[in-house]
């Protein structure tokens, strides 16, 4: 399982979001570009990065972005509301390993299977739940798919993966939040990264047991210390026990 180390930037600024509320964002006092070279000295193979602002059509995180794409000296999967193809190659051509859609997914499939089919393993679907639908345009607009119709319809786009949100779970039903997770990662041939539902070490030990989940985000429980980024990745890269299948 892969563990993804995630910064969220938001006016320049480490965040992180209560259930994407915008309005509320935790701030962390770290330096973006400082702290994403110390995730990668503690031997992550991947990063996530997400341009909060440009989930808003603002585009003023960009030389900040860039700059943590291009020194990490990591691949970094990013996302940042595009909307466009011309957004998504620009941000490839400038040396993100991938990106992660939404939005552009609901209103514009052709266009998400064109670009998945043009840069295979590159492309990223964001599936973002809250109570029981898809929701879109940085989580604040809910569309009329629900999660299983979603994921069925990009089943045959070579995508890199679908990172799993569920909005809805409370921050302390852990369980609730990891059946949801459970249940998608059953419905798709795509590996799954689970985000939200790390907030202590012994989560990690319990995702990667999880089927088809091939990776976690991982970002709110790092800035705050309750899990150590060396620790989880080696449980993580740990091999599994053996598990008994129940009838």
């Amino acid at each position: 399982m892969i563990i993804y180390p995630t910064l969220e930037i938001m006016d320049g600024k480490c965040v992180s979001l209560t259930r994407g509320r915008l309005e509320e964002p935790v701030i962390w006092h770290v330096d973006p570009v400082e702290q994403a070279r110390r995730y990668a000295a503690a031997g992550a193979q991947w990063m996530h990065l997400t341009d909060i602002d440009g989930l808003k059509g603002d585009d003023s995180n960009a030389e900040l972005c860039e700059e943590i794409i291009r020194t990490v000296g990591i691949p970094v999967q990013f996302g940042g509301g595009f909307r466009t193809r011309e957004q998504v190659e620009r941000w490839i051509d400038k040396g993100a390993g991938r990106i992660v859609l939404s939005t552009l997914a609901v209103f514009d499939p052709d266009q998400m299977h064109a670009l998945a089919k043009f840069y295979p393993d590159q492309i990223v679907l964001a599936l973002d739940v809250f109570d029981g639908a898809v929701m879109t345009d940085g989580w604040r607009s809910r569309s009329s798919f629900t999660p299983e119709t979603f994921i069925t319809a990009f089943e045959r786009a070579p995508l890199a993966g679908i990172v799993v949100t569920d909005i809805d779970a409370d921050i302390a039903d852990r369980d609730a939040s990891l059946g949801v997770i459970t249940g998608l990662a059953a419905a798709t041939r795509h590996p799954v990264i689970a985000r939200g539902t790390i907030h202590g070490i012994d989560d990690v030990a319990r995702l990667k047991y999880v089927k088809n989940v091939a990776g976690t985000l991982i970002g709110r429980a790092l800035l705050a210390r309750d899990v150590d980024l060396s620790e989880a990745l080696a449980i993580a890269s740990a091999p599994t026990e053996p598990v008994a299948e129940f009838q």
